[in-house]
């Protein structure tokens, strides 16, 4: 059976649709001319605005006219990860979907239903004849995985509704009312290139085969991180003879827990063995310490060639120091919410650069602006402890958790009356554009939801079949409880 055909078939049929359309962050054109072309076809109003997001009106079914108007809101792009030996170019290929049980999976990439399957809710809304509902936008906003951008650009004329239905969670029976802030901190290492030293013994190691996922909804799962498990046996090797780096890359996205990292280190031929014998040491140990989803860790060695260059010794000394001492995970819980993290940090990757750079980029989320900051100087204080350049992105806002929004009110009440059981109420350790949006429309009454997908971000993505169909009849009947319109 193909995706295509799995029911209920009008969100299946879309989401299939989607997949074959790349869709890369800041290259969503293809998907937004999509859009554009799916809405004239069903002859319903269109707008896009200068960061591409993209509006399509419905007007409400005969009789549903003062409804309160609801946005279904959902982002374009996706996560374009990969597993090392898998060729696919995520501008050009479309996205191999099959399968497995009660999952659909993507062969060797991220699957793209996040939030893919939030596009193809609002769609089979926009494309049904057969469900009841008042005035509905569909919100379509680009650019969510590299920093919230196409929402932080978007218009107030956007946003003219009065309930906002964020379909970008990743939980079927629970609906998130509040989600943490993020910013991003970059420290830049500036290197002198200098001639390969002599009679040096040369080798390429690898950290690979790490489970990986989202850096905020799975960071509390402790699952290892490339960069921090390579950072700590090259501090090992560090301790025992001088090194040499020539070479260093780990983790891709900000917003990802790095999967795979390696460096290309010289050391004299005396310590060769020892080498081996650290990195034997430290695969023993991580096989105790880590979550068993990331028991099937890689570390290897392979001699190579000696390199014509290097990075000069005391900028690669500063860099596995920085690197080693690095706050990475989860740095502080709620107690408003408990169980919930309230702090994190994300070592979410080491990449070099044009003009002889080094970039570092961490990640740092919170419910709370003032721990939130906090964090970030920590990691400041890092890099400038080790002689980096430091720099911030502008980050973005938290929403607020609100226990006595009108439109959660209905959302439990249709959810129990359909499942016979209460939903879950929380607040994610995610970033969500529902702050943005709120910043933007205080007036806005949100709920987020949606079907439950695992392994967001990582090749190990996956859409649980059943929990589609479920979520997408609870929508639907949730379009027909909608409140009247206050005048």
């Amino acid at each position: 059976m193909e995706v295509k055909e799995l029911k209920p078939h009008l969100i299946w049929n879309f989401f299939d649709q989607i997949t074959k359309i790349p869709r890369p962050s800041k290259k969503e054109e293809k998907i937004v001319d999509y859009l554009l072309s799916f809405a004239e076809e069903y002859n319903l109003e269109a707008r896009k605005d200068d960061a591409l997001n993209v509006m399509i009106k419905k007007p409400a079914t005969p009789g549903k006219e003062n409804l309160q108007t609801v946005i279904l809101q959902s982002h374009v792009d996706m996560v374009c990860e990969k597993n090392k030996d898998v060729q696919f170019n995520f501008e050009t290929d479309s996205i191999q979907t099959y399968i497995d049980g009660d999952w659909v999976k993507a062969k060797g990439t991220t699957l793209g239903g996040d939030d893919g399957i939030g596009m193809a809710a609002s769609m089979a809304v926009l494309a049904s004849n057969e469900i009841e509902h008042g005035p509905i936008i569909a919100l379509f906003t680009t650019d969510e995985e590299t920093g919230l951008n196409g929402a932080n650009s978007i218009g107030l004329n956007f946003l003219q509704g009065d309930i906002l239905i964020n379909l970008d969670n990743e939980d079927h029976g629970e609906f998130c009312i509040g989600c943490a802030g993020g910013k991003n901190t970059l420290g830049t290492f500036t290197y002198q290139s200098e001639d390969a030293p002599e009679n040096y013994f040369w080798f390429e190691v690898n950290v690979s085969d790490l489970k990986g996922g989202h850096s905020g909804s799975d960071i509390h799962k402790e699952l290892g991180n490339a960069n921090k498990i390579l950072a700590r046996y090259l501090f090992s090797l560090m301790q025992e003879s001088p090194i040499v780096l020539a070479e260093i890359a780990g983790g891709n996205l900000h917003n990802a827990i790095a999967r795979e990292a390696s460096a290309t280190v010289g050391i004299s031929f005396s310590k060769k063995e020892q080498a081996s014998v650290l990195l034997n040491i430290l695969q023993a140990d991580l096989l105790n310490e880590l979550p068993k989803e990331d028991r099937n860790v890689k570390l290897n060695i392979r001699s190579t060639e000696a390199p014509a260059k290097i990075i000069d010794s005391r900028t690669g000394k500063n860099l596995i120091l920085a690197l080693y001492a690095m706050p990475h995970g989860v740095m502080g819980w709620s107690f408003d919410m408990p169980g919930t993290v309230e702090t994190s940090v994300n070592l979410a990757s080491v990449k070099m650069k044009e003009k002889n750079t080094i970039v570092v980029t961490t990640s740092q989320r919170s419910s709370t602006d003032s721990s939130k900051n906090n964090i970030a100087n920590r990691v400041r204080s890092v890099f400038q402890l080790a002689g980096a350049e430091v720099s911030f992105t502008d980050g973005y806002p938290g929403w607020k958790p609100n226990t006595d929004s009108p439109v959660l009110k209905v959302s439990e009440h249709v959810y129990t009356n359909m499942f016979g059981e209460k939903p879950r109420i929380v607040s994610i350790h995610a970033g969500l554009e529902c702050g943005l949006f709120l910043v933007k429309n205080p007036k806005l009454d949100m709920i987020s939801c949606g079907p439950t997908l695992i392994g967001a971000h990582s090749p190990d993505e996956r859409l649980q079949i059943s929990t589609v169909e479920k979520w997408w009849n609870f929508l639907i009947e949730l379009l027909k409880e909608i409140p009247v319109k206050e005048i």
